[in-house]
């Protein structure tokens, strides 16, 4: 199991995908960044995917991994106003600087590729689980996925984890008070609202699971 590869041309399928799947919810994100935000994660979403698909749909490095994510890194931190601009872009552009193959990951790189992405966003937003950020998705998706490598699953089972994981933790997020952000300014008004930025990360690892899986154990 160990052994599935994930190219470039994957990952670059799984990243049009997710830009796909944020501005289609674009309106979603920018109703919950209404209720405990500035109503701008939608709009600001939806613009740096728009610059992420034609980032992509460019000639981009095609023999390296970790130049691969850094070019999404800068697209990212360019194209996304806001908060999340820099955020995306750190995870990203940490994520890149884990161990690849050159032109591919096995599946315990893309685990370690994600943690690096988590640590590099814990670093520079000093965010922790239950501050109701998008940390809540991401660091339950990242344990998910290591758990599930260390039992020796496939892709598709340690992918399908990380996705039910980001999806609890971002349903977590209605339960809490945050502590982080904008949000934060509303303390226990806060809680009964889903966090915009949870639920723009659960998409990172629900795509995930639905376009990588499928080319990973079919391929």
């Amino acid at each position: 199991m160990m052994g599935q590869e994930i190219s470039i041309a994957q990952l670059r399928r799984w990243l049009l995908t997710y830009a796909e799947r944020v501005i289609e919810n674009e309106d979603h994100l920018t109703e919950l960044d209404t209720a405990i935000g500035d109503a701008d994660h939608g709009v600001n979403m939806r613009r740096g995917m728009g610059k992420l698909q034609e980032r992509l749909q460019e000639e981009m490095p095609s023999d390296d991994i970790g130049a691969f994510l850094r070019s999404v890194a800068m697209t990212l931190i360019s194209g996304v106003g806001g908060a999340a601009g820099p955020l995306y872009g750190t995870f990203f552009l940490r994520a890149a600087t884990s161990p690849t193959n050159g032109r591919s990951v096995d599946l315990a790189q893309l685990t370690q590729m994600f943690r690096y992405g988590l640590d590099g966003l814990q670093q520079r937003g000093k965010a922790q689980a239950d501050d109701k950020t998008m940390i809540d998705a991401i660091q339950p998706a990242v344990e998910a996925m290591e758990a599930a490598l260390a039992a020796h699953q496939s892709a598709a089972v340690v992918l399908a984890a990380a996705r039910q994981a980001a999806h609890l933790g971002m349903k977590h997020t209605i339960e809490i008070e945050a502590r982080k952000g904008r949000a934060s300014y509303l303390g226990p008004h806060s809680i009964g609202h889903q966090d915009p930025g949870a639920t723009s990360a659960y998409f990172l690892f629900e795509t995930a699971a639905e376009v990588l899986t499928k080319t990973a154990d079919s391929e």
